[in-house]
């Protein structure tokens, strides 16, 4: 940071690889789509109250916690969340007694997702006296994933579920060549990055085309999950136009060529956690917030001299004084 009276060292131009990005964002335009946003906002809203009538017609606790489990993969539980609560509270009060890995699996994944204690003792059904999992489940490659997935919400302490990754692990690898679409794709990118630790927006784009091959999928989940991805993509594009070209007039007023553009990154570290379009404006404060962290970071680390950072330091904390003193 450059400051009057004090030298700034020579060669302190930024050692930082460039954007990759650039001024893309400011000129690129979405592909022109057959429908308009106003008719794809007018036939969400008609597919959500399908949804909600799905809910409601939905036949015992299997059905709802595939119901769930779906729309959380396609990435739309967030239009539902009152009746996935509900939903959830069902599931949790219900008698369960399923000899099914598969559902055993899903149940303990979407009650511990919704911050409900299930016991890892669920899966000693499963096991043989000598505490290994049965021979038989090492044919049930949909159980075995829906075990790898469920035993990744482990909290410390909990050896069975370690033991279950373990297991569950090498036999999804060992099986991967035999195994069909769309479940092939399914294992692999759980391999990789099991499901609880995945991004929801990745998640759904790669579970729509997947879910579109499943046998009895449900057209009203699919259609919707495909505008709600679409309009969102759009809004999110949109952001990062209106953010690059805050940084653009930022970073020209400010003139400090050492500091790295990082705009995008910024803006996805803020786009993980909240997609949703309700999250709009928090969304855009922790991007701009994580931008102007970079711009300190980089003036501290990079740049500064000792006394600079001392400076700049003094003006922070008498900021922070400041703003304590208007309270």
């Amino acid at each position: 940071m450059a400051s009057r009276g004090i030298a700034t060292p020579a060669g302190k131009e930024s050692s930082f690889e460039p954007s990759l990005w650039g001024d893309f964002f400011l000129t690129y335009e979405p592909q022109t789509l057959q429908r308009t946003d106003e008719w794809m906002r007018e036939r969400t809203e008609k597919l959500k109250e399908d949804v909600r009538r799905l809910f409601k017609s939905c036949n015992g606790t299997g059905e709802r916690m595939l119901l769930v489990d779906v729309l959380q993969h396609l990435g739309i539980d967030h239009h539902f969340d009152e009746q996935i609560d509900s939903a959830v509270s069902e599931i949790l009060g219900s008698e369960f007694s399923s000899s099914s890995l598969h559902e055993v699996s899903l149940r303990f994944r979407l009650l511990r997702e919704h911050g409900h204690w299930v016991s890892p003792d669920v899966f000693n059904k499963f096991k043989g006296k000598d505490g290994s999992f049965n021979k038989e489940t090492t044919n049930d490659p949909r159980g075995l994933l829906s075990l790898y997935n469920a035993a990744h919400l482990l909290v410390h302490d909990e050896p069975a579920l370690e033991e279950a990754i373990a297991f569950t692990r090498q036999h999804l690898q060992s099986m991967r060549g035999r195994l069909m679409s769309p479940l092939a794709e399914q294992v692999k990118r759980a391999l990789q990055l099991p499901l609880p630790r995945t991004y929801v927006r990745v998640e759904a784009v790669c579970y729509i085309s997947e879910y579109e091959e499943e046998e009895g999928h449900n057209p009203i989940l699919l259609e919707l999950a495909k505008l709600d991805f679409n309009l969102l993509q759009r809004l999110h594009l949109k952001e990062l136009k209106a953010m690059t070209e805050w940084w653009k007039e930022l970073s020209g007023f400010i003139g400090l060529s050492y500091v790295r553009d990082r705009l995008v990154e910024c803006y996805l570290w803020a786009l993980v956690p909240h997609c949703e379009e309700s999250f709009a404006l928090p969304r855009i404060i922790f991007a701009k917030a994580n931008v102007l962290l970079t711009v300190m970071d980089d003036t501290y680390d990079m740049h500064a001299t000792i006394e600079e950072c001392r400076q700049l330091h003094e003006a922070v904390q008498s900021g922070k004084e400041g703003a304590k003193s208007l309270k």
